[in-house]
């Protein structure tokens, strides 16, 4: 396999975990949650890089459900890394000096809700590559040829994790933080660090998950159609 294929996966893995592990700012404190997010957003500086050929292919693009997917997904994500990078800006404690002016309550409020909309639309945007991803990662263990059973596993595991994925939402009040309303109920820390991070993964598995089955259902749909539209026209008129 490509080894920069494989060090560009890589650097989107550290990004997505740094995205994660700038949320339990009441944990890591100012410092570190800055630094994670500088760090994440010079990763998503690279990804871009990387993936720069791809925006040059969007005006060809064939209009599929998938392709036409990816287009408002990539798009809802750039406004909202854009919402979060001005908002961090504004909200810095390195830049106060030169912010303090703009980042009020009302700044913090909004980079909250880019935030946990950016670990949705990442989900989704993991989600419309999880067949190349689990593509990669057969090719990385070896396990090229079908096999019922391990499909059916993963499978169950795909819907543990999504049902799990239901109640983290409901533990971390995510609905209320993609609405923006105001919320005191926060994590405790002090009782618990890894059952923060275990429900944030199970929130992004979620998306992933419906993601990933929405596009299989709506590509099975189409083809049924259109197989449908074949045999209607092969059919001798009566």
């Amino acid at each position: 396999m490509n080894p920069i294929f494989l060090m560009r996966l890589v650097f989107d893995l550290v990004a997505a975990g740094l995205l994660l592990f700038a949320f339990s700012y009441w944990w890591l404190g100012n410092v570190a949650h800055e630094l994670a997010g500088t760090a994440m957003f010079l990763l998503v500086i690279v990804h871009n890089v990387f993936n720069r050929r791809w925006y040059g292919t969007v005006p060809k693009a064939r209009r599929e459900v998938r392709g036409l997917f990816n287009i408002v997904v990539t798009i809802l994500l750039f406004v909202a890394m854009l919402a979060l990078l001005v908002t961090s800006v504004l909200i810095s404690n390195a830049l106060s000096g030169i912010m303090s002016a703009y980042g009020g309550f009302t700044v913090r409020q909004i980079h909250t809700l880019a935030a946990y909309w950016v670990l949705v639309i990442v989900s989704v945007h993991l989600g419309l590559r999880w067949p190349m991803l689990m593509g990669v990662a057969r090719k990385l263990t070896g396990s090229t040829q079908p096999n019922a059973l391990r499909t059916l596993v993963l499978r169950a595991v795909a819907v543990l994790i999504a049902i799990y994925g239901v109640r983290s939402s409901f533990e971390l009040a995510i609905g209320m933080e993609l609405s923006m309303q105001m919320t005191l109920d926060w994590w405790n820390f002090e009782e618990s660090v890894a059952g923060f991070f275990v429900h944030c993964i199970a929130i992004a598995g979620l998306y992933i998950v419906l993601t990933h089955y929405l596009m299989n259902w709506l590509q099975s749909r189409k083809r049924r159609n259109t197989d449908a539209d074949r045999q209607a026209q092969v059919l001798p008129n009566g």
